[in-house]
This record gives structure tokens, sequence and C-alpha cells, in this order.
């Protein structure tokens, strides 16, 4: 079944706009003309033909985001799911988006769980997405579950938008910094440098590197950049290979900084899901599994394997978690006092919020020690080449007042 986007006249002449589901643009229009609508013209913008690449196109992160939320406050209205999905999808601007919400209404109305018509969107809704969906269709309280779905993607994607707007500055300055002397070297100080050609003397040592630098950028510079674009791409690839990205990742937790940073954020994502899961009534090891396949440092992956055998094993969760030592104490900790207050979800709340906190300060430090050193390193590089330029002057100065 696909969705269609009508204009029709009503008979009173006045124009009306809106959606539709039918399997085809003719049973569209009889649907139409059977409500007393004249059609004026029919877009299909939800046919499944479409294809799974072109939906996923045109529904993002940030539109998932929206979606769960407004058809989460609906149902926990006690709106039906139908109902929902159609008054959602009429206030999306995108084709795209409207076309998958109706499409999921259509199979809803023909009888499908809700869950299992997600799942004919796979690109889309995730395996963890419809596992959360489904149980909280189980437990008889979807809205509530939805509600806590929605809250937890919200976090999640803050927390990942934090950290990458977080290192866009520093790249930018880094970038920035490299151009301008890459500039100077290869365009300012070669003028310059034809100036001390008729000097006959010596120049100094600190002239002569930048020179030297200067005439090597000048040379090699494109296969220098070259290079560097094609260690990047080599990178890039490796990293899909899993040994490759193990050592790596295991490379940045070891760092003073970033391994902190890497830390927080796979941590606060990690209890976040683990506290939605658990609350909407699924079984604790189908929690952590769901709640490991977030985590994206493969290091700490296999770390929360650990976990997982431990608990498989009769370990309790709190023991598992410090046994591996994935994440801080402070994690193992608060679980315990959830075991045995029995209210495990609401302590993974408060340390999935306290984890995001210790993120945000890790965050605030790695920019506080990036910014200045790139700052201070691309201010050496001006003060050396404009060192290299004066010596030289004063020199012959010098050697004229002499």
């Amino acid at each position: 079944m696909s969705a269609f986007q009508y204009q029709a006249l009503d008979p009173s002449g006045k124009t009306r706009k809106g959606i539709l589901s039918a399997d085809n643009a003719r049973l569209a229009r009889r649907e139409l003309l059977d409500k007393g609508l004249t059609p004026l013209s029919l877009e299909n913008v939800g046919a499944e033909v479409d294809g799974q690449r072109a939906r996923k196109a045109s529904f993002s992160k940030s539109d998932l985001v929206l979606v769960t939320r407004q058809v989460a406050i609906l149902v926990n209205s006690a709106t039906p799911v139908e109902e929902a999905l159609s008054a959602v999808a009429n206030q999306m601007n995108k084709p795209g988006v409207r076309g998958t919400l109706l499409s999921i209404r259509s199979r809803v109305i023909e009888g499908w769980r809700l869950s299992d018509a997600l799942a004919e969107h796979p690109a889309i809704f995730s395996d963890l997405y419809r596992g959360i969906i489904a149980a909280g269709e189980t437990s008889g309280d979807l809205g509530a579950v939805m509600i806590r779905l929605a809250d937890m993607l919200e976090k999640n994607r803050a927390t990942l938008m934090k950290a990458l707007t977080s290192l866009i500055y520093p790249a930018a300055l880094a970038v920035i910094a490299t151009l301008v002397i890459s500039g100077m070297m290869i365009f300012i100080v070669p003028k310059i440098v034809e100036q001390f050609d008729t000097m006959g003397a010596q120049l100094p040592l600190i002239t002569r590197m930048v020179i030297g630098f200067s005439n090597f950028l000048q040379a090699w510079g494109l296969w220098l950049l070259l290079l560097v674009v094609a260690a990047s791409v080599g990178f890039w690839r490796a990293m899909s290979v899993p040994s490759v990205r193990l050592r790596v990742d295991t490379l940045l937790l070891k760092l003073p900084v970033f391994g902190r940073f890497a830390r927080g954020m796979d941590g606060a994502r990690f209890a976040r899901t683990l506290s939605t899961l658990f609350a909407s009534g699924v079984p604790l090891l189908d929690c952590l599994q769901a709640s490991r396949r977030t985590v994206m440092n493969t290091r700490i992956r296999h770390q929360l394997g650990d976990t997982l055998t431990a608990v498989r094993e009769g370990a309790s969760l709190a023991g598992g978690l410090q046994k591996a030592a994935a994440f801080s104490p402070m994690l193992g900790y608060m679980v315990a006092a959830g075991e045995r207050a029995g209210e495990l979800p609401v302590m993974l709340d408060k340390t999935a919020a306290q984890m995001e906190t210790e993120f945000d300060t890790a965050t605030t430090l790695a920019l506080r020690l990036i910014e200045p050193v790139i700052v201070v390193g691309m201010g050496l590089v001006i003060m050396t080449v404009m060192l290299a330029i004066l010596v030289p002057v004063l020199q012959i100065n010098t050697l004229t007042v002499s």
C-alpha cells in the first residue's frame, strides 16, 4: 500500500489538502470521489517500490527523534496507534517521512503489531528501536515505553552531537593554521629569499632551515598532500577490519584525555539504553546484548562481552560490570545499589546523567588543552619565519653601520 498526497476541491469549492493510503492512484482517486472531493493533483509520496535507501535518505536521525516523541505523546494520551501515526504524518514536511509513517499506519490498520510494521523499514528503525517497541506492546504500556524511548533517543543524540560539535572548532583551527603556514612557506618566503641572494654572505642557520623547508614544500608539497589523503583513506578502510579497529580503540582508551572522552560517551549511552530496556520489561540478558551494540568503542564492547558471560553464568550485573572494568567504578557501585534497593532503572538513569556530566567535563578539558596548543604552535612557526627573515636583515644593517 502507498501513501498519496492530494489536492482536491470540496463541494463548496474550497481547496483541500491531505494524505491518504491506497493500493494505487486509481483507488486513491475513487476514495476522494467517495468523500465528495474532486481531485486536482495526486502525488505518490510513499510507494513501497521506492526502496529502503531512498527512505533512509529522507528520514534523518532528527526526524526519528521528533516522530518518536510526537507519537509517544499521542499514544500515551490514549490515542490509537493508527490515529497517532496519521496525525504525526500530516504534520511532516518531508514527503519521504510522511510516506514512511503512512505505510506503517496501513500495516497497523491491517492488524499488524507496530513493531512488526516497523520491521519493514530496518534502515530507519534499528533492532534496538523495534525491540523496545515490542516490549511496550507485550507489557501493555506502549505509551510509557515510547516516552522512555524518546527520552533515550534525545539524550543519546545530544551526547553524540556534543562530541561532534566539540571537535569542529579545534579541527577548523588546525586546518586554518596549516593553510596559513603552508601559504607562507610556499608563496611568501621564496619572494623574501630572493632579496638575500645578492648578499654573498652565508645566511644564518635558522634562515637556511626555513628556506630548506620552503623549498621542500614547493617541490614535494603536492605529493605530500596526496600522501596525506591516501593515508587517510587507507586508515578509514583499515578501520573496517575488526582486528585493526580493536587495536586503534584500545590505544584510544589509553590516551590521557581522549580515553576519558570515549569512555564517558559510551558509558552514558550504555547506561541510558540499559535503563530504558530494563524499565520496559526486557529480560536482563537481552538488555545487555542490545545495550552493548550501542557502544562505539570495540574494546569496551569486548569487555562488555565478559560482563554478558558473567551474568549468564549467574553473577550479578554489578559484579559483571566491575569484573569487566569497561567503565568507571562508579557505574558498578550505582548498579549494585540499584540491585539491592530493587530500583535498578532509576539508579541507571542517575548514573547516565552523572556520566553525561563527566563527559561534558572531559569535553571542556579537551578543548581547553587543544585550542591553546594549536594557537601556540602556529605562533611559534610564524615567529620562526619572522626571525629567519629579520636576522639577515639585522646582519646587513650591522655590516652597513660598521
